[in-house]
């Protein structure tokens, strides 16, 4: 791996986690609403965008804020999503952390499970018809195995043979849901071979690992223009989401040893450290520039005022139909009778 990468690699890991835990802590302070983190599966999110090329389009889950980071949004862009001002790119009819970038050909995220997945395989469809050099890739739990959008994805991907990796994170939970009250099959790789589909299991923790496995997986999606299934094995090392507490349905020990075991991170922060391109030194600079970069951008973000109610009615309709501009008067009127419930 080039060095040059694998130091972005790393920086941006150590970004993304130091978002994730200052994002959570504003949550828990009220000042954003909701927020889900990507703790002990940055190596999956960071390992897997490097793989990619920036013309390929992403469709995510909710826990992949770390592709969108290594294509360039800024932690500014990330802080005024969570606070959904004026400057958001969802104009603030999004829940924090759902974000969405057409720049990035970055989807935006629904909460809705493995919605994402037959998107993403019609996409691929639409790039093979047009004969572009990319690939789609989509990202989806081990609970959005168990839907039938997934079921009907994987085949049309393998009938109709279209260019896209499919990239589960296998992280044992689907929300309070283990993987033994799910299925019984060896994991989530062997459904893919029984769709034809060829499927690779890898470490999700090792971000070499997964980046060889992307990397591979693009190679044989837009070469020979087919579908690959990618199950990456890691473990969920935070609560699903701010709405969540883990700790009710499995062991705190459980938790604490795969973030000091398995912590991606770290695993990875030895790797580079053996190559002599990373230095405790740099440890400590990197993560001091990195919080005091999340604090700034929401310090700014909190003090952006929100989009104007008019942005709640537009961009659906060419010419607003009755009902809607009824409910646009309606809301105005409320608004006027309650100042004190709005800000503006």
């Amino acid at each position: 791996m080039d060095k040059d990468v694998a130091l972005k690699m790393y920086k941006d890991m150590v970004t993304l986690q130091t978002m994730d835990t200052i994002f959570y802590e504003a949550q828990r302070q009220g000042r954003i609403s909701f927020y889900v983190t990507a703790t002990g599966e940055e190596a999956i999110n960071i390992a897997s965008a490097a793989a990619l090329s920036m013309d390929d389009l992403v469709f995510p889950q909710y826990r992949e804020a770390g592709v969108l980071l290594w294509r360039g949004f800024t932690l500014q862009e990330f802080a005024h999503q969570c606070f959904g001002n004026k400057y958001d790119n969802g104009k603030g009819r999004q829940m924090p952390a759902h974000y969405g970038s057409n720049k990035h050909n970055y989807f935006t995220v629904a909460s809705t499970v493995a919605t994402q997945i037959p998107h993403a395989v019609g996409a691929a469809y639409s790039l093979k018809m047009d004969g572009r050099d990319a690939c789609t890739i989509t990202y989806f739990g081990d609970g959005g195995t168990s839907t039938g959008d997934f079921h009907a994805a994987m085949n049309f991907a393998a009938v109709m043979e279209v260019p896209v990796i499919l990239l589960c994170r296998n992280n044992g939970w689907a929300i309070s849901t283990p993987v033994s009250d799910q299925f019984r099959s060896d994991g989530v790789v062997v459904k893919g071979q029984a769709y034809g589909v060829r499927s690779i299991r890898v470490d999700g923790n090792d971000a070499l690992a997964v980046f060889s496995a992307v990397h591979f997986a693009r190679k044989m999606a837009v070469s020979e223009s087919r579908p690959v299934l990618i199950e990456a094995l890691t473990y969920r090392a935070g609560h699903h989401s701010t709405s969540d507490d883990s700790s009710k349905y499995r062991p705190i020990e459980e938790i604490e040893w795969w973030k000091e075991a398995q912590n991606p991170v770290v695993r990875f922060r030895k790797w580079l450290e053996g190559q002599g391109w990373w230095a405790p030194t740099s440890e400590s600079e990197l993560r001091e520039y990195a919080r005091h970069e999340v604090l700034q951008a929401i310090q700014v973000a909190e003090k952006v005022d929100k989009p104007d109610l008019a942005q709640l009615f537009t961009d659906v309709y060419d010419v607003p139909p009755s009902n809607l501009i009824d409910q646009e008067k309606s809301l105005r009127e409320s608004v006027e009778r309650h100042p004190h419930e709005y800000s503006h």
